[in-house]
């Protein structure tokens, strides 16, 4: 039995004790028959063309499996048929070379479990090339409100079962040419959703409107059987305007429906017309409204603001409150014209438009086959205002929409057994997550947590990072976000937790801990025990075979206010393992097993050049290997050996070519006609272990963003692992991936090249 909350908290609550923790094993894995409910998949068998026949590939079910060997995990070899004929026995994978097969061949396999044949898979032909085309039907383009036009390209990719199959279908989020940073001004085009059948077939989009504005940070979807009766379904943020359309299966449209509306939403007034953008002049008689409300804000009334704006601002009183509009506007323009420049030279409100900072949010299910509205309800937490409280005003830079509308989404097996939706507003200042189960019919909020706004003396001008939150409960959390998060069983309790950055929420939705240290001496926070704070990458698991349970490698960007600028964290505790200063924004880091001759995961992080300091790579007992380290944008397993290769192609002002890259052996692929995602992120649309055997598949879009193209690897491998799709947190991750800053997914276990395969978890037993 764990302790009770209130008494974990107290033996996780500063980091000044828990530094001063000893290293100690964690607890036994919990012993009750609670098992996460994982998707049925097919056999999932792809037949690819290969420089010498045809290379297969297929999953080894968990289901199936019930022990290891020297090779692999145990419980099912199997007999590989070509044309009805059985012309091979594959006892220690799951792949086969063919090298008398041809363009024209036909394949089956079937599971050989105690000298007995099972149920043969679907049949499987080559592909015609070495990669294989997903179709897709392109969103039209447009012009913005201020004439400007734009185009529409692939971006974030997820899978699910939609139909029970057995198979994935796949999810495409379209992003215009136009998407913008929360930090950016301008209009936007509209966010669609589409799912899509393997052969192309468009079952559904979503069309999100105009109040949904579009960029990284403000759709987050999740793809997940939810409800656990063998289809998945999706839920996503929405709002007036949201439009579902259903296509028929020669693709024409067979139904267009809006989102339903909260009937309090109708009654006040709000319609799927309206359109709560903002031009120029819109934010202008927005900041009226607010100024001539100023008195009426409860910071003001309960006295922790100033009393006028005046004060605010450092100049002298020369109105009277409540103010006329008269007043209001005399101050707005003075705010926007005199005091917002002299604050930063990047603060042109005057340009400010494209904003959404009013209007309703909602949260909707949607049936994952067809696109039917199951369920929508107010997303929680609304916004509450533009940024004023969450500090969008108070820092030189001037970003109404900023904080406030940073969110993140997930999914965790938060009780063991069921997957709930994690969804999450703020990290910078203000952090609040929302988890809901669904059990087919209804939402269920299983907790909220939130730590309350920052304080701040002045909204107009203040320090708001790094200040503890006005919830006593979660003040720690401020600051702490990342841009995006993890899901784990960080505890080993059997019941995922979620990493949020350099906290962790613990399964019943405790702060199981939060992350601090002593700043060093060259930091501008000498000896004062200061949060890790906020980063922009973050990776989750076993790393260290060496070590008990799972570690947390992290990056931050709080240069010389930061105790670190990487970290490697116990996940179970949060206390830092090494890490090091770096006195500047450390934008990028990444893990993989990217040289087998050193014992463990290797980690790495990106730094400026010329920086006089021990950045670069790093083993997983904390020792430095060199400046010399490969890409951080997204890793990928490719290799049949099992270590690490890394999806290569950022981009600045040029489109790159992506390619899979080996720290050894070089380049493994080149994938022509194709380009990656969010420039600098370089991302693909996904990397998942979507079929065939254990390895991960490159999903990337065509140059033209007119097919999702897929790749899989034909190196022959004798390491036998089930799909990693039937590892939870695994599972989890990838449903994750599609969040703001794509990071890679991990597997619950270490897996690298010297995996010992007795402590890979058999599936379905603790």
């Amino acid at each position: 039995m764990r302790p009770p909350s209130s008494i974990r908290r107290a033996l996780t609550t500063g980091l000044t004790a828990l530094l001063c923790l000893p290293l100690t094993a964690l607890p036994a894995a919990a012993s009750s028959e609670q098992r996460p409910r994982l998707e049925r998949l097919d056999r999932g068998l792809i037949a690819v063309p290969a420089s010498e026949g045809v290379f297969l590939s297929w999953r080894l079910l968990g289901g199936e499996v019930t022990g290891h060997g020297t090779t692999g995990m145990t419980g099912a070899d199997f007999r590989v048929y070509r044309d009805g004929r059985a012309i091979a026995t594959v006892t220690d994978s799951t792949n086969y070379r063919d090298p008398a097969g041809t363009a024209g061949s036909r394949y089956r396999v079937a599971p050989i479990v105690k000298g007995r044949e099972g149920e043969s898979s679907a049949p499987a032909t080559p592909w015609v090339k070495s990669f294989y085309d997903l179709q897709l039907k392109k969103p039209a383009d447009g012009v913005t409100p201020m004439g400007e036009a734009y185009t529409y390209s692939a971006n974030d990719l997820s899978v699910g079962d939609v139909d029970g199959d057995g198979q994935y279908e796949y999810v495409v989020k379209w992003d215009p040419s136009n998407s913008k940073d929360v930090s950016q001004r301008g209009y936007t085009g509209n966010t669609y959703v589409d799912t899509y059948e393997l052969d192309g077939t468009l079952r559904w989009r979503i069309d999100l409107g105009v109040n949904i504005r579009s960029g990284a940070h403000y759709t987050q979807f999740l793809v997940y059987d939810f409800d656990g009766d063998g289809r998945s379904e999706m839920m996503l943020k929405t709002a007036p305007g949201s439009k579902i359309i259903r296509y028929t299966p020669r693709g024409e449209v067979a139904s267009e429906r809006y989102v339903t509306m909260p009937r309090e939403d109708v009654k006040a007034g709000y319609a799927h017309g309206d359109d709560y953008r903002k031009s120029a002049a819109d934010y202008f008689e927005h900041v009226v409204h607010m100024f001539a409300k100023w008195h009426e804000h409860p910071e003001v009334i309960a006295g922790r603001w100033p009393a006028t704006l005046e004060a605010a601002f450092g100049i002298e009183p020369t109105h009277e409150y409540p103010l006329s509009r008269e007043d209001a506007v005399e101050l707005a323009t003075y705010f926007i014209d005199v005091y917002a420049p002299s604050r930063s030279g990047n603060n042109r409100l005057r340009e400010f438009n494209g904003f959404v900072i009013t209007g309703p949010e909602y949260l909707s299910v949607l049936e994952g086959a067809t696109g039917k509205e199951l369920q929508t309800i107010p997303y929680k937490p609304g916004r509450g205002d533009d940024g004023l409280l969450w500090g969008d005003y108070a820092m030189a830079r001037i970003e109404p929409g900023n904080r406030v509308d940073r969110f993140l989404s997930s999914v965790a097996y938060l009780d063991g057994e069921r997957p709930s939706a994690i969804f999450a507003r703020g990290y910078y200042t203000r952090t609040t997550l929302v988890a809901y189960d669904w059990d087919g019919r209804r939402l269920k909020e299983v907790w909220y947590v939130d730590s309350g706004h920052a304080p701040m003396a002045n909204p107009f001008n203040a320090s708001p990072h790094g200040v503890p939150g006005s919830n006593p409960e979660y003040a720690d959390l401020t600051t702490q976000g990342f841009h995006s998060m993890s899901v784990a069983d960080v505890d080993a309790d059997g019941r995922q937790e979620v990493v949020y950055g350099s906290a962790t929420i613990d399964d019943d939705g405790d702060l199981l801990y939060s992350s601090f240290a002593q700043g060093p001496p060259q930091s501008n926070v000498p000896g004062q025990n200061v949060r890790l704070g906020h980063g922009d990458a973050m990776h989750v698991g076993d790393f260290d075979p060496d070590r008990p349970g799972l570690e947390i490698w992290t990056v931050h960007e709080g240069g010389p206010w930061a105790p670190y600028g990487w970290a490697l964290r116990e996940a179970a505790t949060g206390r830092v393992i090494h890490g090091g200063y770096s006195g500047v924004d450390t934008g990028r880091g990444m893990v993989g097993d990217i040289d087998p001759a050193i014992r463990g995961v290797e980690s790495w992080s990106s730094m400026p050049p010329n920086q006089a300091i021990e950045a670069g790579l790093w083993s997983a007992r904390g020792d430095y290997l060199g400046r010399n380290a490969p890409g951080t944008n997204m890793s990928i397993r490719w290799a049949a050996d099992m270590t690490t290769q890394l999806v290569n192609g950022t981009a600045t002002t040029v489109l790159q070519t992506p390619t899979i890259d080996d720290h050894k052996r070089g380049t493994l692929l080149t994938a022509e006609g194709t380009l990656t995602n969010n420039w600098t992120k370089g991302n693909p649309g996904l990397v998942a272990d979507v079929f065939g055997d254990w390895r991960e598949e490159l999903l990337v879009r065509t140059a033209d963003s007119g097919a999702i193209r897929m790749y899989l690897s034909t190196e022959v491998t004798g390491r036998k692992l089930y799909t990693l799709m039937h590892d939870p947190q695994y599972r989890v991750e990838v449903a994750r991936q599609q969040t703001a800053y794509n990071q890679p997914a991990y597997p619950s276990f270490y897996l690298g090249s010297d995996i010992d395969w007795s402590k890979v978890p058999v599936p379905g037993k603790n």
